[in-house]
């Protein structure tokens, strides 16, 4: 019995059938060598994210692909991982749910797991960018709170500080106040994080701390899963490759896993674990011994950061309530202590292998000619130490950060979801069968077509309506005929909730006096008014940028706010296709700072 595949049905994707039959349209993504495009974990972007809701569904291995709280749900499925890359010359933009690839949770308050976290992960639908080429200044940038990168699986990178900072005036840990003593996330809450090591905050964005063993794993990092346990763990034989690439930092520098070639600049000089150039201040290494001598002085590594404004700042006693390691400032770099041994201050690359920013320059395996890159810190037991993911300063200029569109001409790298091109396998061929397996789409709904020939060909269908096994299709046919042809095509998808419609627009327009066409995405740039003054440029808040029907009071929110200069505002608009026709009132308001109407300043046509 012979047995063909279509040979247009080996990589395709089918979008519709019509009444003659099925419809093929092949997805063309650009291909690169460059690692910023095209060393994204893609591998389960078809597949819905899942989650474990308590320890007796993870034990049972019944994770589920919608959840709710009182609080916080998601009521549809959403595939995990990242669903968009595009690249242009300057920037590499990434579309992701936030969501992993692995199945998170469960969370808990409390190491004996009785206590319930109360957040949950829900779609976050971003648009990330981050810089092609990274500069390198001279002047070094704090990273903050909120998100710093992004995880080639599309999830989140958080620094690891957990948004609560010592206030002296009150002797309390406050939340997302200045100054320093800023608490360890790691410390403080990784009673919190799943067995992926990541949690959520109070809006669902899922976000990694520290070492990201779920995506390690994956990856094939050195890290071993637990089947009955579901939980991860650091392989305890010896590294015998380079970890791979995790994430990209804000200021486009990559974050490669635990592991390094022993000699930073020869990829022949074996691998071993990189070596954190932090300790912990308790009098060993020269450090100040926080214990006996108090929490009086601020190590030198966050002085430099933030030009000594802080560092005269006391912290509390170290005590039971504020033990040593609470806070990110209980740690200190080597490299500003001297090293007994040799009388000159301990050195990276012979003491240590990472410098303050937790990175260092060296060859990779995606990189031989050399790159300034992040390294996460673990210890030799496998477990994070600080400063675990980067320090709490970039290394390069942070420029990348969310986005709200698309403003130059890109190009597509990766397209997920229903645009996700099927593979179909070769067929499995036993006596008067034929089983066939391709890559699918979950909640998706598949046809199976056969034909004797492809001549000219009548294509009959087989079945229909077949739903596959999470992101693997399959189907076996009974047949008795010498020689057949086959053919399968995806005909709908199950509703779920999308990673969010990416605007990509080089069209432009000014405020006052400009004009656009309803269904038309712009960039608009808006001269303010001289009255009242305009804030400064480092004013603590981005403005919002609403446009108003003069006759209707329809609004239109605009998206991707800057501000290039003090008296100018850029923004994204889409007009929808049923807006109004009529002139538009321009409204920039800057919160509690002033805000901005321009009457009539702008027209939809």
């Amino acid at each position: 019995m012979k047995i063909h595949i279509q040979p247009n049905a080996i990589k395709l994707t089918l979008l519709t059938i019509s009444v003659a039959g099925l419809l093929f349209a092949v997805t063309a993504c650009a291909q690169t060598t460059d690692p910023r495009t095209n060393y994204w974990f893609t591998t389960y972007s078809g597949q819905y994210a899942r989650v474990y809701t308590n320890t007796t569904t993870q034990l049972a291995g019944e994770a589920v692909t919608t959840w709710t709280n009182s609080s916080m749900a998601q009521t549809l499925p959403s595939y995990g991982g990242v669903q968009e890359v595009y690249s242009s010359s300057n920037w590499i933009y990434v579309r992701c749910t936030g969501l992993a690839s692995y199945t998170m949770g469960p969370w808990y308050l409390d190491a004996a797991k009785t206590m319930i976290f109360p957040n949950l992960p829900t779609n976050q639908q971003v648009l990330y960018r981050f810089p092609r080429t990274n500069s390198v200044p001279t002047t070094k940038s704090e990273n903050g709170g909120g998100q710093i990168g992004v995880f080639v699986d599309g999830v989140a990178m958080y620094n690891s500080w957990d948004a609560y900072t010592y206030d002296t005036t009150n002797g309390m840990d406050e939340q997302n106040i200045t100054g320093c003593w800023n608490r360890d996330a790691y410390v403080n809450e990784g009673v919190s994080f799943d067995p992926g090591n990541a949690h959520q905050q109070n809006t669902g964005v899922y976000h990694y701390h520290a070492d990201p063993l779920g995506l390690r794993y994956l990856l094939g990092d050195h890290v071993d899963y637990n089947a009955t346990s579901k939980t991860y763990s650091e392989d305890t034989n010896t590294p015998t490759q380079h970890s791979p690439i995790l994430a990209w930092a804000a200021d486009g520098v990559p974050l490669y896993g635990p592991y390094g070639y022993s000699n930073a600049t020869n990829a022949n000089s074996g691998i071993r674990r990189m070596v954190s150039g932090y300790v912990i201040r308790n009098g060993e290494y020269g450090t100040s011994n926080l214990t006996a001598n108090g929490r009086i002085t601020i190590p030198a590594w966050e002085v430099r950061l933030d030009n000594g404004i802080n560092s005269n700042q006391p912290g509390p006693a170290v005590s039971s309530n504020f033990p040593l390691g609470r806070y990110m400032e209980d740690n200190d770099y080597l490299g500003d202590h001297i090293n007994p041994n040799t009388g000159t201050n301990y050195q990276q690359g012979v003491d240590f292998d990472l410098d303050q920013y937790n990175g260092r320059w060296c060859v990779t395996p995606e990189f031989p000619n050399g790159v300034y890159a992040y390294f996460v810190a673990i210890n030799s037991s496998g477990t994070p130490v600080y400063p675990y993911d980067i320090g709490r300063g970039y290394y390069g200029n942070p420029t990348g950060g969310a986005v709200g569109a698309i403003t130059e001409n890109v190009t597509t790298n990766f397209l997920g979801d229903t645009n996700l091109a099927s593979k179909l396998n070769a067929p499995v061929v036993k006596t008067g069968t034929v089983t066939l397996t391709w890559s699918a789409l979950e909640g998706g709904s598949y046809t199976v077509q056969s034909a004797t020939n492809l001549v000219s060909p009548s294509w009959g269908t087989i079945v229909s309506g077949v739903s596959p096994n999470k992101i693997t299709g399959g189907y076996t046919n009974m047949t008795s005929l010498s020689e057949n042809f086959y053919r399968v095509g995806r005909t709908s998808v199950a509703a779920y909730e999308g990673a969010g419609v990416t605007i990509v627009t080089t069209n432009t327009s000014t405020v006052p006096g400009g004009s656009a066409n309803p269904g038309e995405s712009l960039i608009l740039t808006i001269t303010l008014p001289s009255t009242p003054p305009n804030p400064p440029l480092n004013a603590p808040t981005t403005p919002t940028v609403v446009l108003t029907n003069t006759s209707t009071s329809t609004g239109i929110n605009c998206v991707d706010i800057s501000r290039p200069a003090t008296n100018i505002v850029t923004a994204v608009v889409t007009i929808p296709a049923s807006a109004a026709a009529g002139t538009q009132n321009v409204i920039v308001n800057f919160n509690s700072m002033p805000s901005y109407t321009l009457t009539g300043d702008f027209t939809i046509n």
